[in-house]
């Protein structure tokens, strides 16, 4: 059994999880964040990253080296209903540094921000250390007991944050209690070969009742295929060559390629899930991210909201983690700061869910895609509504005394 003794320990290596690690140490913060793999590469995370994120960047000081990293920049992003292309959004006119989202898998981001964090002595990452139960003294959590390579890790801290996702350890050996608000659909993950001549233009595809949207990921596409939820069972049964039709029948262009899903391992199921906590937090503990408030993927905001808590949460409490303990007043601080942006984005995502997609993959239709292209000849400017709900959400979060502590000492 080991022991580390921190300000603060958070669990889950994610945007949220490693944002907050990253600011905390940078305020001087002591700092350990928990990992449960061995590496950050994962299939189903999102590769978004918003111009709200870059702005964030750009205040550390870091937009120019994370730009040189590879990634693909999009100023509109568009949508194929049926045979008619529709631009759903443009960044061109966001009040931003970035007018664009940049598309870089996800890995590769946690890595940048891990490679920064690790310039400051007070940060430190535990790979392949999961988390395995709250610390409690007196009603007050006072640290995390996890499993690393070497055995029992046991972390003193003064604040433990889940970071952990929507499948929260940390949340529920809290007892805090969340808010079901449902979703209609789950998402196969599946990668096929990206082809030099393939169309560029369109992000998202509604045809015939099924839905698909594609991840630029250099040398493939990450396809997310939405599915009825609870219904990966019955597509199974109807064997991968169907499968492989529905796939060609939806993005055309795909069709030459579909012989690469060779067996059901390829295809990897996400189940959809909306919720959010009551309340964040309990005396030294708290909850943000999709642990607070798990997202449906539709317009990939989950990955901002979470960083904006994270900046939210680095603001709120660094000084205080720096020189003592926080109180539950703080905690609950950081809740009203960033429940209401989680409150409005969730309920634009349950309206899109019920009107369009929900309709779409029950019966085909959705009456309100049918109207879009005639919308958006009427009022051009129509795409820079969503542009700014996706790319700075409804409260964007800016990082305290970025000029001040922009390098490590």
């Amino acid at each position: 059994m080991s022991a580390l003794c921190v300000q603060c320990c958070v669990v889950g290596g994610g945007p949220a999880g490693m944002m907050l690690g990253f600011l905390l140490a940078r305020a001087g913060v002591e700092v350990v964040v928990l990992e449960k793999h061995a590496d950050f590469l994962r299939d189903f995370r999102g590769d978004t990253i918003h111009p709200s994120t870059l702005d964030v960047m750009a205040e550390l000081g870091l937009l120019d080296e994370f730009l040189r990293r590879p990634h693909q920049e999009v100023t509109t992003l568009s949508g194929r209903v049926e045979d008619t292309v529709v631009t759903v959004a443009d960044f061109k006119h966001l009040p931003t540094r970035c007018k664009f989202l940049a598309f870089m898998p996800q890995w590769d981001f946690l890595n940048f921000l891990a490679e920064q964090a690790a310039r400051f002595p007070s940060f430190h990452l535990c790979m392949q250390t999961s988390f395995e139960d709250v610390r409690w003294s007196g009603g007050s959590a006072v640290g995390a007991r996890a499993r690393g390579p070497d055995g029992t890790v046991e972390i003193e801290a003064a604040l433990t944050v889940g970071c952990d996702g929507r499948e929260s350890a940390v949340r529920a050996r809290a007892g805090l209690r969340s808010v079901e608000l449902g979703a209609p659909m789950d998402v196969l993950w599946l990668r096929l070969t990206k082809h030099s001549d393939d169309p560029h233009e369109t992000f998202g595809y509604i045809r015939g009742g099924r839905i698909m949207a594609l991840i630029d990921r250099g040398a493939y596409w990450q396809c997310a295929y939405v599915i009825p939820k609870g219904t990966f069972a019955e597509l199974q049964g109807h064997g991968l060559d169907e499968f492989r039709r529905q796939v060609s029948a939806i993005v055309p262009f795909l069709r030459d390629r579909v012989a690469e899903i060779q067996s059901w391992d390829d295809v990897k199921l996400l189940t959809v899930r909306v919720d959010r906590l009551r309340r964040w937090y309990r005396p030294g503990l708290l909850c943000i991210g999709d642990a607070a408030h798990a997202m449906s993927p539709i317009g990939g905001v989950g990955i901002n909201l979470a960083i904006q808590d994270a900046v939210a949460t680095a603001n709120i409490l660094g000084e205080k983690l720096r020189h003592g303990a926080v109180t539950p007043r703080d905690l609950r601080a950081v809740q009203r700061r960033r429940e209401r942006a989680a409150r409005l984005t969730q309920g634009l995502q349950l309206f899109i869910q019920s009107r369009v997609i929900g309709r779409v993959l029950a019966d085909g239709r959705a009456p309100l895609l049918g109207r879009v292209p005639w919308l958006i000849r009427a009022l051009p400017f129509l795409p820079r509504v969503p542009a700014r709900l996706v790319g700075l959400g409804f409260r964007p979060e800016h990082v305290q005394g970025a000029s001040a502590r922009s390098e490590s000492s």
